[in-house]
């Protein structure tokens, strides 16, 4: 997994972090597309005027504890010898208006899935993101997320067949009613008609540094 960033998803990261948090998040995010590494706590440091490295170190860990921060072997923390499963690239999926598309692309996606606390044995698949419509929760395009097959949570990051088509949104129960919500003001919600099917659960996702 050289060259990649792991996110992991949990159901309540889009309402857990602080403003500095996400801050310091975006900070990792872009220095990790730039120059293709994790900063530097002194780097962190720097950056916000922290009086110490406490503050930055104490801020990554909060984002680790929260599932919104995962660091691979290299970088901040070494990490135990990790197993890495091929997961199935199933083509890709909008984060923006619903369309229907399946495609199946070739190859796959290797993940760490003990890191991210996915029994090797679960059902999984992974998409390539299209669209901005969920850039509020960290995920941009040409991103690919990593779902599993699961009951969703109110809350979670589904790839989601709402009335026939598929889109990448986060799942909203309200008065036990479903719908889909975009992390971006421009994209309205989501309400099915007929139908809604979760395919699956983003519990990962990877992004290549350039």
């Amino acid at each position: 997994m050289s060259g990649l960033i792991l996110m992991v998803f949990m159901n309540t990261i889009g309402d857990t972090l602080t403003t500095r948090q996400r801050e310091v998040l975006d900070f990792v995010r872009e220095s990790r597309s730039r120059s293709g590494r994790m900063p530097s706590t002194r780097e962190i440091q720097r950056h916000f005027g922290f009086a110490s490295q406490t503050a930055a170190v104490n801020h990554l860990k909060a984002l680790e504890r929260k599932g919104c921060l995962r660091r691979l072997p290299g970088d901040l923390i070494p990490t135990r010898s990790s197993v890495i499963s091929r997961i199935p690239l199933l083509g890709s999926i909008p984060a923006g208006l619903p369309t229907f598309e399946e495609e199946i692309v070739d190859g796959g996606v290797g993940v760490d899935l003990a890191s991210i606390g996915v029994s090797e044995t679960a059902r999984t698949f992974a998409l390539t993101v299209r669209g901005d419509s969920m850039i509020g929760a960290h995920i941009q395009e040409g991103d690919v997320v990593v779902l599993e097959y699961k009951e969703p949570r109110d809350g979670d990051v589904v790839a989601a067949l709402i009335d026939g088509e598929t889109t990448l949104k986060r799942f909203v129960l309200d008065g036990g009613q479903p719908y889909l919500k975009a992390e971006n003001p421009a994209y309205p919600d989501l309400v099915p008609a007929m139908e809604l099917v979760v395919q699956g659960v983003v519990v990962a996702l990877t992004r290549k540094a350039f």
